[in-house]
Formats: C-alpha cells, sequence, structure tokens
C-alpha cells in the first residue's frame, strides 16, 4: 500500500517531480484513483465518501461557507472541523485575512486564481484568464499574496501555459494547473471528464481517456430491460415460479392446515 503524500514531501519535491489531482464524485471513482496511484484528491465537502474509498491518498476538502467568510475564528474552526475529518489540506477562495487565519493555526490552505468560476462574472464569464500583461501580472501578484498569507499551494484555472509556467517557477508554493499548461507542480482534471460520463462537451483544456458514458447508457439499458421483464413477469403470473418457491415437507403442511381453523 503506497504511503501517503505529505505536505514536505509535496513543497520539498517542486521542481523536481510533477503530482496528479482527480475531483471524484462517487466511492468507486476515490477506490480507482488510489488504485492508479492518483497523488491528490480534492472534494468539497465528501471526506467520509473519499476517506472510504481512497483512504492512503492526499486529500484538499473545500473550505467555502459563511463561517470563513465571517471571521477568523470560522475560519480556523471550518478548517479544524475539515482536517479532524480527515483531510490533508482545505481550499478556499475566501479572503486573505481568512487564509492567514488559517495557516497560523498549520491548517494547509490551497487558494484559487485565474478563472474563479464564482467570481468569473467580473472578468466576463467563463473564459480563460490572463491573456494580457495587466491581468497576467495581477493573477502572479494574487500568487505572491497567497503565498504570503501562508497558503500551501494555488490552483491555477485556464491561464496560459507561459504565464503559468513564469509564475510557478518564481513562487515556492505548489502550483496546481486545471488547464494552465505543463509547467505547473501538479495537473489536475475532474473525474467526469477522464472517464467521459458528462452530458456536455468535455473542456479544451481537459482530455477523456474512456468512453463511459457509452458503457453507462449501454448498462442503464439494461437494468430499465431487466427491471421491465420483472414487471412483465409478476403480472403475468410467471414470477415466483415453483423453483423460486420455498417447500415444506407435506406431513407438517398436514397438521398446519388442521391446526389452523382452530386458532
Amino acid at each position: 500500500m503506497a504511503k501517503k503524500l505529505t505536505i514536505k514531501e509535496l513543497l520539498d519535491s517542486k521542481g523536481k517531480r510533477k503530482y496528479t489531482e482527480v475531483h471524484p464524485t462517487n466511492e468507486e471513482e476515490c477506490r480507482a484513483c488510489e488504485e492508479a496511484g492518483i497523488d491528490m484528491l480534492i472534494v468539497e465537502n465528501q471526506v467520509e465518501m473519499v476517506r472510504r474509498g481512497a483512504p492512503n491518498t492526499f486529500l484538499t476538502v473545500g473550505a467555502m461557507n459563511r463561517e470563513v467568510a465571517g471571521s477568523d475564528k470560522g475560519a480556523i474552526l471550518t478548517g479544524i472541523d475539515r482536517m479532524t475529518r480527515g483531510a490533508d489540506a482545505v481550499y478556499t477562495g475566501q479572503s486573505l485575512d481568512r487564509v492567514r487565519a488559517m495557516a497560523r493555526e498549520k491548517i494547509p490552505v490551497v487558494g484559487h486564481v485565474g478563472l474563479v468560476p464564482y467570481r468569473s462574472s467580473w472578468y466576463g464569464g467563463l473564459r480563460a484568464v490572463g491573456k494580457n500583461a495587466p491581468d497576467a501580472l495581477s493573477i502572479y501578484k494574487e500568487v505572491l499574496a497567497y503565498q504570503e498569507a501562508g497558503a500551501i499551494a494555488v490552483e491555477m484555472e485556464v491561464v496560459p501555459e507561459k504565464i503559468a509556467t513564469e509564475i510557478s517557477k518564481r513562487v515556492d508554493i505548489i502550483v496546481i494547473s486545471l488547464g494552465s499548461g505543463q509547467s505547473c507542480d501538479v495537473q489536475y482534471l475532474f473525474a467526469c471528464d477522464i472517464l467521459n460520463i458528462t452530458d456536455g462537451r468535455i473542456p479544451r483544456h481537459a482530455k477523456s481517456y474512456v468512453d463511459l458514458k457509452s458503457e453507462m447508457d449501454r448498462i442503464q439499458h439494461m437494468r430499465v430491460n431487466a427491471f421491465k421483464d420483472f414487471h412483465n413477469e409478476v403480472t403475468g403470473g410467471l414470477f415466483p415460479a415453483r423453483k423460486n418457491n420455498i417447500k415444506i415437507d407435506d406431513r407438517e403442511y398436514e397438521i398446519f392446515m388442521s391446526e389452523i381453523d382452530k386458532l
């Protein structure tokens, strides 16, 4: 069984090796990720689900709620909650004050720069960020601010590869690439994209390695047919058949029948 990645190992290996991170949606995907050797997992708040399927994989858990946004104390308590439930780090896009508060308590924090979906309206929607010099410099400054605040890493989403490369080599913290090129320290994809189980278009920055959706559609068709056959056999008097029924010895049945009407 592989040894779980530690924060020290992660930081010490910056610039020396690449890691992988996946966002799973169920316990089976967690189990498959651990068996496949995926280094890191990230989920919103499903700690228990991940730990059942992948007890030995580094786990980042979201800490995006009113408690974090409301006060330093709330941020610390939320971070401690995630860690005591089995997380190895917490993700938050909240203010740097909250990042500092958690970092002071040795709660490992992962920030978010570039395309941050819930902020996307400020820069024109779900689109790449950092395609002009001022925006790229702003991203660099934001990463430096996370580093100064004590974060161990930032997720860098949909930033031009050249920009991500230059930023990553100029900072000490881990840069996790979601569509920001191969020079970052960690490559991150959603399980639904890797497995192709989405109903929509696979993002340009992602890649599917198998077509599970077609297989799942085939399995669903088989489920429907099986349930339909069961329903039809019951209504048609074909199920249960004699072989499905529990037998009783004839003598015991006779005794039962002789006694039942006496009750």
